[in-house]
């Protein structure tokens, strides 16, 4: 039996962040991923914002922070496109990371900070065992327990430490994209530090992406909502990257398939002795289905809150629930809204999506961020004032 006061499952950023801000706060860690390598496979097309970093704490590397982004461009079906450059303001701009290094990096920085990390440990099971958690592993042929004083899942959209522990961390079917992704080079972009964003058919209930990595390497994908269409995720890329200027001859190097749970936070965040964060706790945004800094977020304050109830010798919902209040006057009502928006926007039909952009070409934009996106698209469209005004 191996004992800790925190035990954290899934070594993502998330995982990572809680692991050691934890270990930074003065408790023993255990930080344990099934992988044999923490960052591998990527699941995500590896966007992040500058202010986002910033709030984390965390300084830009080059060895990850691959590609600075100056501007975005919105395309509607019809091929009618909207540029945002770096002549406005653009707070939600960021950098494209190479996961593989960033995840290792936060994984370091928690062993840094005095996390102990285990990688190719599989949890088994668990069970709740008076004030602690019973977690048994497996890791390369050997079975072992870690008995924990505080449990947190950070283990991903099909997050098993949530639902054994009692938490209903489930994604409707609705609520789940389906996330295919390329990486691929010999991308011909107009311009490579600008995301590319694709809307309607083309992916249904989502949107396709080209998100550059500098030079002519991108990643190319899309998500769509299952029950919206009638072909595998998959398919809906092929099609797209044959007909899209930017990658009709441009050659794949990796495949990566993941869900994408966009459905906004789950209720219950924590229990006795028990914390749920990241994809896991469905802490990310609904609209744009990026969760890297929202999922770090959260992990921060999970790590801070589980090292403050270590001091108190106080385990149990009660004293936990800091974190829950903490995510939700983070996230809450950003998740609120955004949900509103991506339930409007799948209701729109490619000639809907036509229009709004055309009308966009006459828009004076000051700054760009997700919310005066929005805000612009009340102003132009009745339908969108109808039914998203009284949010924004």
């Amino acid at each position: 039996m191996i004992e800790t006061d925190i035990l954290v499952v899934g070594a993502g950023p998330s995982g990572a962040i809680a692991a050691k801000h934890a270990a930074l706060g003065g408790a023993d860690v255990i930080l344990i991923d099934k992988k044999s390598e923490i960052g591998s496979p990527k699941r995500c097309a590896e966007g992040v914002s500058k202010e986002g970093l910033k709030f984390l704490g965390i300084e830009p590397q080059a060895i990850w922070a691959v590609n600075e982004i100056e501007g975005i461009r919105l395309v509607a079906p019809d091929g009618t496109d909207v540029w945002l450059n770096d002549e406005i303001k653009l707070p939600e701009a960021g950098y494209i990371l190479e996961r593989k290094v960033f995840d290792k990096y936060m994984a370091m920085d928690a062993g840094r900070a005095g996390a102990e990390i285990k990688v190719k440990t599989l949890v088994k099971s668990l069970k709740k065992e008076k004030d602690s958690y019973i977690v048994s592993c497996e890791s390369i042929g050997k079975e072992f327990d870690i008995k924990a004083k505080i449990l947190i899942g950070a283990d991903g959209p099909e997050s098993h430490i949530g639902r054994w522990a009692g938490l209903k961390t489930g994604t409707r079917l609705k609520d789940m994209e389906s996330g295919v992704q390329f990486e691929m080079c010999n991308v011909k972009m107009e311009n490579s530090s600008v995301l590319e964003f694709y809307f309607g058919s083309v992916a249904p209930g989502g949107y396709a992406w080209i998100f550059p990595k500098g030079k002519d390497i991108a990643n190319v994908g899309l998500a769509v909502i299952q029950s919206e269409t009638n072909k595998p995720a998959y398919d809906y890329l092929v099609d797209f990257v044959k007909i899209c200027p930017a990658t009709k001859d441009a050659k794949i190097v990796e495949l990566n398939v993941g869900g994408d749970p966009v459905g906004g936070m789950i209720k219950d965040l924590s229990d006795d002795n028990i914390l749920i964060v990241g994809d896991a706790a469905g802490q990310v945004n609904p609209l744009t289905g990026g969760g890297i800094i929202s999922g770090m977020t959260c992990g921060m304050f999970a790590g801070e809150v589980a090292a403050k109830s270590i001091k108190n010798g106080d385990y149990s919902k009660k004293q936990l629930v800091e974190y829950n209040k903490r995510c939700e006057d983070h996230l809450h009502d950003k998740m609120k809204k955004y949900l509103k928006v991506r339930d409007y926007l799948s209701s729109l039909s490619d000639k809907e999506l036509n229009s709004i952009a055309n009308a966009f070409q006459d828009v004076e934009f000051e700054e760009i961020s997700t919310t005066e996106l929005i805000k612009k698209l009340i102003k132009i469209s009745p339908k969108a004032l109808l039914k998203l005004g009284k949010l924004f």
